[in-house]
C-alpha cells in the first residue's frame, strides 16, 4: 500500500507521464544506505524565487511545483535528492540528482524515462555526475559529453542538474 502511494503521488507531481524505473524512495535508500530515513516535501516556488532559480541555471522552467528529499541517519543529515522533470523530445525524463550535506552531487538516477529505451544514457555515462560542486553550472559539450543517437537526452540531464543545483544552492544549502 505504502509504494502505492508513492506512486501515485510521484505521477501526481509529474506534468507528464513516464515509465518508473525505480522509485525516489528506493534509489534514496540505495545511495545514502540502510537505515536512513527519507522524508519528502513538496515546494511550490513564488515568482520571484523561480525567476531567482531560472537564472542561476540558465533554464527556463516548466513548473514551479518539486519534490525534494531529505536522507537522515540518527539525527545527522546526510544529503538531498532533488527530483527534476524535463522533456527530453516528446516526451518527458524524470532524475533525481542526490547531493551531500556539504554541497557536492553524488550522483544522478533516471527515475523516469518514456522516451524510446535506446534514448536512455547508460550507467557509464550517468557516473560523470559525481564529485561536483553545487556551485559548478554544467554545460552539455563543454563539461559533460553528449551521447551519440541521444544528445537531447544529454541535454536535458544536464539542464536538469543545473536547475537541481539552483534549489539546492537556493533554498536547501545550510548558509
Amino acid at each position: 500500500m505504502f509504494k502505492q502511494t508513492i506512486y501515485i503521488l510521484l505521477l501526481l507531481a509529474l506534468p507528464l507521464s513516464a515509465k518508473v524505473l525505480i522509485s525516489p524512495i528506493d534509489a534514496m535508500k540505495s545511495t545514502y544506505g540502510s537505515g536512513t530515513i527519507i522524508t519528502k516535501k513538496n515546494i511550490l516556488l513564488s515568482s520571484s524565487r523561480a525567476k531567482t532559480i531560472e537564472q542561476a541555471a540558465q533554464v527556463k522552467l516548466s513548473s514551479k511545483i518539486f519534490r525534494i528529499f531529505k536522507a537522515t541517519k540518527d539525527t545527522t543529515l546526510l544529503g538531498y535528492g532533488v527530483l527534476i522533470n524535463k522533456k527530453v523530445r516528446s516526451k518527458n525524463a524524470v532524475v533525481l540528482y542526490f547531493i551531500s550535506k556539504n554541497s557536492i552531487l553524488k550522483s544522478i538516477e533516471i527515475i523516469a524515462f518514456n522516451e524510446p529505451l535506446e534514448y536512455l544514457p547508460s550507467k557509464n555515462w550517468n557516473s560523470q555526475f559525481k564529485d561536483i560542486s553545487t556551485d559548478t553550472m554544467l554545460k552539455s559539450s563543454r563539461d559533460i559529453p553528449t551521447i551519440t543517437g541521444a544528445t537531447l537526452s544529454a541535454r536535458a540531464i544536464t539542464n536538469g542538474s543545473r536547475v537541481a543545483f539552483a534549489i539546492y544552492n537556493e533554498m536547501l544549502k545550510e548558509k
